[in-house]
């Protein structure tokens, strides 16, 4: 590959994923629930889609970045961390009201970001993720089930299980 190829594929690179960086952090600290690991793991991620971009083919940068920086993280924690164990049903849990918390119902009691910010933390990470991608990042259902390699209908039900997840943990903490 020429020099003048490797400038124009770094410049394209640039334009293209750059602009997704700080996204792709905000996945990587939910997942690793740690700064340092974050930026360890985006850094990784980055290099993994420089690598492979000339292979990236869609029209959907973001989408690809987070989906590598997803993958970049689970391999990451697999090697660094004791596994979760899988979110398993929860009747209580499930029970709860159908209304569910909103980005505009959370950005409207910002007040209660800290409370808000444990139950996210305190979430498996399978929900954690889908909340993340589409209460903070803006993603759409299809776009999560590209990002995660989900069906959309496993991003809605587990959107919506980590919604009344979050209404319970919070409720709880309210009511103390």
């Amino acid at each position: 590959m020429s020099q003048h190829n490797v400038q124009d594929n770094s410049n394209n690179f640039e334009r293209s994923v750059l602009p997704y960086l700080d996204s792709a952090y905000n996945l990587a600290r939910w997942l690793t629930r740690n700064d340092q690991d974050a930026e360890d793991v985006v850094q990784e991620a980055s290099l993994r889609a420089f690598k492979y971009f000339d292979s990236f083919h869609g029209d959907n940068c973001r989408t690809w970045l987070l989906a590598i920086v997803r993958n970049t993280s689970y391999t990451w924690l697999k090697r660094n961390r004791t596994p979760e164990f899988p979110a398993s049903f929860d009747e209580e849990t499930d029970r709860a009201d159908r209304e569910a918390p909103n980005q505009e119902t959370l950005q409207a009691n910002s007040a209660d970001w800290p409370m808000v910010n444990n139950a996210l933390e305190a979430l498996p990470t399978e929900f954690r993720e889908v909340v993340i991608l589409h209460g903070l990042e803006g993603l759409t259902y299809r776009e999560i089930a590209e990002v995660v390699d989900i069906p959309i209908g496993t991003v809605m039900s587990r959107l919506a299980r980590a919604r009344k997840r979050l209404q319970a943990a919070l409720r709880q903490v309210r009511a103390v």
